[in-house]
Protein backbone atom coordinates (compact mmCIF):
# COMPACT_ATOMS: atom_id res chain seq x y z
CA UNK A 1 0.00 0.00 0.00
CA UNK A 2 1.27 3.25 -0.80
CA UNK A 3 2.85 5.54 1.47
CA UNK A 4 1.54 2.90 4.64
CA UNK A 5 5.08 3.43 6.12
CA UNK A 6 4.27 7.19 6.85
CA UNK A 7 5.08 7.90 10.80
CA UNK A 8 6.75 7.84 13.52
CA UNK A 9 7.96 4.80 15.59
CA UNK A 10 9.35 3.99 19.35
CA UNK A 11 13.43 4.70 19.21
CA UNK A 12 15.92 4.77 21.68
CA UNK A 13 15.25 7.25 24.61
CA UNK A 14 11.73 8.41 24.29
CA UNK A 15 13.00 9.40 20.59
CA UNK A 16 10.99 9.22 17.58
CA UNK A 17 12.06 7.48 14.38
CA UNK A 18 10.14 8.28 11.17
CA UNK A 19 9.05 5.11 9.09
CA UNK A 20 6.37 2.74 10.70
CA UNK A 21 8.49 -0.19 9.27
CA UNK A 22 11.96 1.68 9.39
CA UNK A 23 13.36 3.78 6.82
CA UNK A 24 16.36 3.78 4.11
CA UNK A 25 18.03 6.42 1.88
CA UNK A 26 20.21 6.41 -1.00
CA UNK A 27 24.44 6.88 -0.74
CA UNK A 28 24.66 8.10 -4.13
CA UNK A 29 28.52 7.84 -4.94
CA UNK A 30 30.67 8.61 -7.86
CA UNK A 31 33.76 7.14 -9.30
CA UNK A 32 35.58 11.04 -8.69
CA UNK A 33 34.50 9.76 -4.77
CA UNK A 34 31.91 12.74 -4.46
CA UNK A 35 28.52 11.76 -3.13
CA UNK A 36 25.14 13.39 -3.04
CA UNK A 37 23.97 15.48 -0.06
CA UNK A 38 20.83 17.05 0.49
CA UNK A 39 20.18 19.85 2.85
CA UNK A 40 17.29 18.94 4.61
CA UNK A 41 14.38 21.80 4.32
CA UNK A 42 13.37 23.81 7.50
CA UNK A 43 10.08 21.93 7.88
CA UNK A 44 11.26 18.57 8.04
CA UNK A 45 12.86 16.22 10.53
CA UNK A 46 15.96 17.24 12.01
CA UNK A 47 15.50 20.57 9.56
CA UNK A 48 18.60 22.61 8.27
CA UNK A 49 20.54 19.42 8.49
CA UNK A 50 22.64 17.38 5.57
CA UNK A 51 21.88 13.77 4.87
CA UNK A 52 20.99 11.67 2.33
CA UNK A 53 17.82 11.21 -0.04
CA UNK A 54 15.20 9.00 1.91
CA UNK A 55 12.45 8.32 3.98
CA UNK A 56 9.61 5.27 5.03
CA UNK A 57 10.01 1.79 4.00
CA UNK A 58 6.02 1.20 2.92
CA UNK A 59 5.02 -2.41 4.08
CA UNK A 60 5.64 -4.06 0.96
CA UNK A 61 9.20 -2.10 -0.05
CA UNK A 62 12.69 -3.57 -0.05
CA UNK A 63 15.02 -0.78 1.33
CA UNK A 64 16.49 -0.43 -1.88
CA UNK A 65 12.59 0.01 -3.11
CA UNK A 66 12.18 2.54 -0.92
CA UNK A 67 15.69 4.34 -1.91
CA UNK A 68 15.29 4.57 -4.88
CA UNK A 69 11.50 5.59 -4.48
CA UNK A 70 12.51 8.61 -2.15
CA UNK A 71 15.53 9.81 -4.32
CA UNK A 72 13.60 9.85 -7.51
CA UNK A 73 11.06 12.10 -5.57
CA UNK A 74 13.47 14.09 -3.45
CA UNK A 75 16.28 14.54 -6.56
CA UNK A 76 14.37 13.74 -9.87
CA UNK A 77 17.34 10.74 -10.16
CA UNK A 78 15.88 7.60 -11.86
CA UNK A 79 17.02 4.04 -10.68
CA UNK A 80 17.92 3.56 -14.62
CA UNK A 81 20.89 6.16 -13.92
CA UNK A 82 21.98 4.39 -11.01
CA UNK A 83 23.85 1.31 -9.92
CA UNK A 84 22.82 -0.05 -6.64
CA UNK A 85 26.23 -1.80 -5.30
CA UNK A 86 25.01 -2.68 -1.77
CA UNK A 87 22.77 -2.24 1.15
CA UNK A 88 23.05 -2.02 5.06
CA UNK A 89 21.52 -1.54 8.41
CA UNK A 90 23.37 1.46 9.85
CA UNK A 91 20.73 2.42 12.16
CA UNK A 92 18.88 -0.09 14.58
CA UNK A 93 17.20 -2.46 15.67
CA UNK A 94 15.24 -0.43 18.18
CA UNK A 95 12.65 -2.07 20.37
CA UNK A 96 9.56 -1.63 18.88
CA UNK A 97 6.08 0.52 19.83
CA UNK A 98 4.54 -1.88 22.35
CA UNK A 99 1.16 -0.56 21.62
CA UNK A 100 2.32 -1.92 17.71
CA UNK A 101 2.71 -5.34 17.10
CA UNK A 102 3.02 -4.73 13.17
CA UNK A 103 6.58 -3.58 14.44
CA UNK A 104 7.55 -6.71 16.57
CA UNK A 105 10.95 -6.55 14.38
CA UNK A 106 12.21 -3.48 15.96
CA UNK A 107 13.09 -0.03 13.58
CA UNK A 108 15.91 -0.07 11.48
CA UNK A 109 17.15 2.48 9.02
CA UNK A 110 19.20 0.86 5.75
CA UNK A 111 21.75 2.82 3.75
CA UNK A 112 21.63 1.53 0.32
CA UNK A 113 24.45 2.58 -1.76
CA UNK A 114 24.18 3.26 -5.29
CA UNK A 115 26.83 3.89 -8.02
CA UNK A 116 26.25 7.06 -10.76
CA UNK A 117 28.77 7.18 -13.55
CA UNK A 118 29.02 10.88 -12.64
CA UNK A 119 27.90 14.60 -11.09
CA UNK A 120 24.45 13.83 -12.37
CA UNK A 121 21.89 16.80 -12.16
CA UNK A 122 19.40 17.15 -9.88
CA UNK A 123 15.78 18.59 -9.13
CA UNK A 124 15.09 19.09 -5.89
CA UNK A 125 11.42 18.89 -4.18
CA UNK A 126 9.99 20.95 -1.25
CA UNK A 127 12.07 18.63 1.12
CA UNK A 128 15.64 20.10 0.32
CA UNK A 129 16.92 23.36 0.80
CA UNK A 130 19.97 22.05 -1.50
CA UNK A 131 21.19 19.43 -3.28
CA UNK A 132 25.17 18.94 -3.58
CA UNK A 133 28.04 16.71 -5.00
CA UNK A 134 30.54 16.68 -2.46
CA UNK A 135 33.69 14.89 -1.55
CA UNK A 136 33.58 12.05 0.51
CA UNK A 137 36.32 14.01 2.63
CA UNK A 138 34.56 16.82 3.04
CA UNK A 139 31.26 15.18 4.23
CA UNK A 140 31.60 15.08 7.32
CA UNK A 141 32.24 19.39 7.63
CA UNK A 142 29.04 19.10 6.97
CA UNK A 143 25.86 20.10 9.81
CA UNK A 144 25.34 16.04 9.46
CA UNK A 145 21.53 14.96 10.53
CA UNK A 146 22.85 13.43 14.09
CA UNK A 147 22.46 9.67 13.48
CA UNK A 148 24.14 10.14 9.39
CA UNK A 149 26.94 12.19 11.58
CA UNK A 150 27.50 8.93 13.80
CA UNK A 151 27.43 6.54 11.19
CA UNK A 152 29.03 8.28 8.83
CA UNK A 153 32.52 6.97 9.81
CA UNK A 154 31.52 3.38 9.17
CA UNK A 155 29.40 4.57 6.26
CA UNK A 156 32.51 6.24 4.38
CA UNK A 157 34.47 3.23 4.64
CA UNK A 158 32.31 0.88 2.83
CA UNK A 159 31.58 3.29 0.60
CA UNK A 160 35.15 3.45 -0.43
CA UNK A 161 35.39 -0.47 -0.49
CA UNK A 162 32.71 -0.51 -2.93
CA UNK A 163 33.95 1.96 -5.02
CA UNK A 164 37.57 0.08 -5.49
CA UNK A 165 35.81 -2.59 -6.10
CA UNK A 166 33.36 -0.74 -9.04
Amino acid sequence: MLHDGNGWSAGPGDTRCWGRFGAAGLLIITPGRTALMQHRAEWTSFPLTWGVPGGACDSHESPEATALRETAEETGLREHQLRILDAQVTTGPYVADPNRPELAGGWQYHTVYALAEEELQTFPNEESLELRWVPLADVASLNLLPAFAESWPEVRAHAEKLLEQA
